[in-house]
């Protein structure tokens, strides 16, 4: 005769802590956010210093927005080491939220970046501001260089959202950079002003097109939704085909990360013991890991002949004689 469920060595332990296995590549890649950090210190503060000298609204404005990179850059360093941290009792899924976290803020401070970046274009455009474009040139050509060398090495290591919002962050500003480059030619060559804030615009349109898309895709992890991609439909059309799976329902599928995705669902079975129906939760994880990527999987099998009272599943034969029915409950990792 089976064991009854709490009796049975799958029951011995309550609580599953599950640490979030450390990427291969974090290393190199704080090793990549560490070399940015000094560089990007470096050029805000020759920026800053070549802005007062040349009495330069442009080059401080650059060095302003160079400025919020660090921040960013220092914040998906911050997130880069969290998620390195091992699961404990108290955060038993880890820090994996920590990079699509600050991959959020990092869109979002951009989004405002860019906005900023346009009501400035478009007043420079009712009242042009003459500038110094030979300084311009020398010290955005250094800019350029530096933000592009961070930004290749970024997208190197750019495997979830946070490196690819750090990514983006310095990609927007190598060609922000670069039309600073442009606009001085234009200005020095033409005389004409309007050249400048009307490459601005252009640039701040790219950085607020591409972070709005960071925005929706960090929102929707987390707020649980079903990651991008994913049909329930195709999942629990999967789930059926195996035998000896009755029904599949409660299904819920979401996102513990940004490369990380969990499941947790009821499936109705023929009232079988525990020992039997192992087979079917090997199957389940099998089709849900090789067909779906889904590696966290929490599975509760009913037995049919199970209803559901007060939104608790509740058998039939306890509802008329108060008989005990359990179910099987499989975890795969």
């Amino acid at each position: 005769m089976p064991l009854a469920p709490h009796t049975h060595p799958r029951y011995t332990n309550p609580m599953h802590v599950h640490a979030a296995p450390a990427s291969p590549g974090a290393s190199r890649t704080q090793s990549v956010l560490l070399f940015s950090l000094f560089a990007t210190l470096a050029y805000v503060a020759v920026t800053f210093i070549a802005g007062l000298r040349a009495h330069s609204l442009a080059l401080l404005s650059e060095a302003g927005h160079n400025a919020s990179d660090f921040l960013a850059l220092l914040l998906s360093f911050a997130a880069v080491y969290f998620q390195t941290r091992p699961a404990d009792s108290t955060r038993t899924f880890g820090y994996q939220r920590a990079g699509v976290l600050a991959a959020f803020i990092n869109a979002a401070t951009l989004i405002a970046i860019s906005l900023w970046i346009g009501f400035e274009a478009i007043h420079r455009l009712s009242a042009p501001v003459a500038v110094q474009p030979r300084i311009m040139m020398i010290v955005a050509a250094a800019g350029v260089l530096m933000n592009g060398v961070i930004a290749a090495l970024l997208w190197g290591v750019a495997r979830d959202v946070n490196m690819r919002s750090a990514f983006l962050h310095m990609a927007g500003d190598t060609l922000s950079t670069a039309a600073v480059i442009a606009g001085g030619a234009g200005i020095l060559y033409t005389g004409q002003n309007w050249i400048d804030p009307v490459l601005s615009l252009l640039i701040a349109a790219l950085i607020l097109w591409s972070s709005i898309g960071i925005v929706r895709e960090t929102l929707n992890i987390l707020l649980e939704g079903t990651p991008q991609g994913i049909s329930l439909s195709e999942i629990r059309s999967g789930m059926e085909d195996i035998d000896g799976v009755l029904n599949v329902h409660d299904l819920h599928v979401w996102s513990l990360g940004s490369q990380s995705r969990a499941l947790a669902c009821h499936v109705t079975i023929a009232d079988i013991p525990p020992s039997e129906s192992n087979c079917i939760l090997v199957n389940l994880n099998h089709v849900l890991k090789q067909h779906f990527h889904i590696s966290h999987t929490t599975i509760q099998f009913e037995h049919i002949g199970c209803e559901e009272t007060h939104g608790c599943v509740v058998p039939v034969a306890e509802m008329a004689s108060h008989s005990s029915h359990g179910h099987h409950h499989g975890h795969a990792h």
